[in-house]
């Protein structure tokens, strides 16, 4: 009980710096990717995500490898736990990296217009033609542009902090293209805004970066098997 009053009194306060910042970011943001060509739009996100965390009352962490950003392009793979994932990552990544969002997304006012200029590639999970027309325009920009997404197999967010089934849609644009996977385990998140609850729990978000799988690894597998693998390594990042 008094772990829930101290959350509630701790969001009462944090959810109205969070949204001031926001407000006050995210036009400067948009008006930087317009202007800017996409290799420089990481020197102002990692900065901006790692305040976006912060005034959530997170703190950051992170372990193993991050990937060089002259080898790529790179499929960073990951957990989705929270809104926080794809800050808490993208707080360390040291290039252009981008993903995919459902739709819906992009009708938000003010954060579609970010997420249509940055290069998020919007999906409707909801029309099977669509999603696989949306997933062929990202298997194009990986091998014609060699821009990195970051994809959660998963597709939403987990209801109960646990590693949920995967998709197949991460796989095929996978084994389409070749690119090198990246497994990223995020602990924490869950805890500190799950989509159950509108309470943000002060904590620690902690990323971890798994080993690269190359398409020397993967080439023989089909979609299924190289899901299982991925599952796995991801599990593992995040048990450990």
């Amino acid at each position: 009980m008094i772990y829930k009053i101290k959350n509630t009194i701790y969001s009462i306060i944090l959810w109205p710096i969070w949204y001031a910042y926001l407000i006050i970011i995210l036009p400067i943001f948009l008006i930087f990717i317009i202007f800017v060509s996409k290799e420089y739009f990481h020197y102002f996100l990692r900065p901006m995500s790692y305040f976006f965390c912060l005034f959530g009352g997170q703190r950051l962490k992170v372990y193993g490898e991050i990937p060089d950003p002259k080898s790529g392009p790179y499929l960073y793979l990951m957990n989705h736990e929270s809104l926080f994932d794809h800050f808490a990552i993208g707080r360390h990544i040291k290039h252009y990296v981008t993903a995919i969002a459902k739709f819906e997304q992009f009708k938000y006012p003010l954060w579609g217009h970010v997420a249509k200029y940055y290069g998020v590639e919007p999906i409707d999970r909801s029309n099977t033609k669509k999603a696989i027309k949306s997933l062929k325009k990202v298997e194009t920009e990986i091998i014609k542009n060699k821009i990195s997404f970051l994809i959660a197999p998963e597709g939403t967010r987990s209801k109960d902090g646990s590693l949920g089934e995967f998709k197949k849609g991460a796989f095929h644009v996978a084994k389409n293209t070749g690119v090198t996977i990246i497994p990223v385990g995020l602990l924490g998140a869950y805890n500190a805004k799950n989509i159950n609850d509108w309470r943000i729990s002060p904590g620690s978000l902690i990323t971890v970066f798994g080993d690269p799988i190359y398409k020397s690894e993967y080439e023989t597998l089909d979609v299924a098997e190289l899901s299982s693998v991925v599952q796995t390594k991801i599990s593992e990042l995040i048990d450990n």
